[in-house]
């Protein structure tokens, strides 16, 4: 099958020629003719497969053939990243170039003052961010009350706790009478059902097990002590196997340390998560993406939508503590037909994490020695909580510190405590995938 098989308008297969792409992945194929029909859909398959241009084509399709006068936001896409965002939206670009319908983004960590102008001048689709679209709707700038097709992209993350009051708040504003499409690379069961109360009679569209990796991602795991991860790290990078790399860290604090050792080791990298600034993510990810940096370090929410061609490694420096995760993470590389590696470590406080994951893909990762093996067999015993005597507690509300949130009863321990951090292919004689 080719695009032109595609129910679509010749204006948007003549977009998809321009841009390179030729056959349509499986979840394009079965999902582009249903989103066209007007139903709800949810839709299941791997990273790196085109879900992004199943639902763009024919959103743009509806916009064009459907014009309203004047503009108003018609079509709106929540995504949980900045990065992914914007990805979403330079991807309606390249399609919708031939056709004069109007797409904008907004998301946080910049000034709203230029998204606020772009609405201003009229909007089809809008692509968002939950905080930032929340912002704008209680400031009056973003109605939601014309929505025809909403999408909701990584619908995995966006039903968990970290986003699910803004989802609510947000559909809560849409029209009853609309389109609902759900997108992801990963569904597990909890987050299904959830789904299936918020759409109306969908179509589910699965291409290949939701929880299955891509074969053509090379798997391996090193036992290693948390301690020697560093060494076993800067040796791999050092090797000429890996051209690029792009280093999960659990944390964002565990990130800035990553990154503060490898330069030791006189490798430069940068790093990207929720507490640096929207400049600073888009110069490390620009830098990364041109190849002027071969190691970028990145937690889970900051490298959700991290679309880039050729990605040769994804490498776990901690493993994640939701199993889920890890489809995400190594679905960075292996992208559009192309091959990929993916390594882990593993010290013995991952284990019980490493089942988990094992669990999920229904199979053994490889394991592979190195010049450090595990020597610590016994789980870092939890250090004990710290409570506040009622002393302390009605000397903290004299002095108007007293809070029941546990970040504020640990400073007052005098402890820190860090949270956990919130294109083109080139040409390998394989056909590009549309995202």
């Amino acid at each position: 099958m080719t695009f032109s098989d595609l129910p679509l308008i010749p204006a948007l297969k003549r977009a998809v020629a321009d841009a390179g792409y030729e056959a349509p992945t499986p979840i394009q194929q079965a999902t582009i003719p249903l989103v066209i029909e007007g139903g709800d859909v949810l839709g299941c398959a791997q990273t790196g497969t085109g879900k992004t241009a199943a639902f763009a084509l024919p959103i743009l399709q509806h916009m064009h053939t459907n014009p309203v006068r004047p503009r108003v936001i018609r079509s709106l896409i929540l995504t949980p990243t900045r990065e992914l965002a914007l990805q979403i939206y330079e991807s309606f670009g390249i399609y919708g170039k031939p056709l004069p319908v109007k797409t904008t983004v907004v998301f946080g960590g910049v000034s709203q003052n230029p998204q606020v102008d772009a609405l201003d001048r009229g909007v089809d689709i809008l692509v968002a961010t939950p905080g930032r679209l929340c912002d704008l709707i209680s400031q009056g700038h973003i109605s939601l009350s014309k929505i025809e097709i909403f999408v909701l992209d990584e619908a995995d993350r966006m039903l968990d706790m970290g986003f699910i009051h803004d989802v609510k708040k947000i559909i809560a504003m849409l029209p009853a009478k609309r389109q609902t499409l759900f997108f992801s690379a990963t569904m597990p069961p909890e987050v299904e059902k959830l789904a299936m109360s918020i759409l109306t009679n969908p179509k589910t569209v699965k291409v290949d097990p939701p929880t299955s990796t891509v074969d053509a991602i090379r798997q391996c795991l090193y036992m290693i002590d948390k301690g020697n991860k560093r060494k076993l790290l800067s040796q791999l990078l050092k090797s000429s196997e890996v051209t690029s790399a792009l280093v999960f860290s659990r944390t964002k604090y565990g990130a800035d340390r990553i990154v503060r050792e490898l330069i030791k080791d006189g490798i430069p990298s940068m790093a990207i998560h929720g507490d640096k600034t929207q400049a600073a993510r888009q110069a490390a990810l620009s830098a990364f993406k041109q190849g002027k940096l071969k190691v970028l370090i990145a937690t889970d929410i900051a490298a959700r939508g991290i679309d880039i061609a050729g990605l040769s490694h994804v490498i776990n420096y901690d493993l994640p503590n939701e199993p889920e995760s890890y489809i995400h993470r190594i679905g960075r590389t292996g992208r559009a037909g192309m091959d990929g590696d993916a390594i882990s470590f593993c010290s013995i406080d991952e284990v019980k994490y490493l089942r988990e994951i094992e669990k999920l893909i229904g199979r053994s990762i490889p394991r592979r020695e190195c010049d450090w093996p595990m020597t610590i067999f016994t789980e870092t015993p939890k250090a004990p909580r710290i409570g506040r005597t009622p002393e302390q507690i009605a000397e903290a509300r004299r002095r108007g510190q007293f809070s029941s949130r546990k970040p504020a009863a640990f400073a007052s321990q005098g402890i820190q405590k860090h949270s956990g951090g919130s294109s083109n292919a080139k040409h390998t004689g394989l056909p590009k995938v549309a995202r």
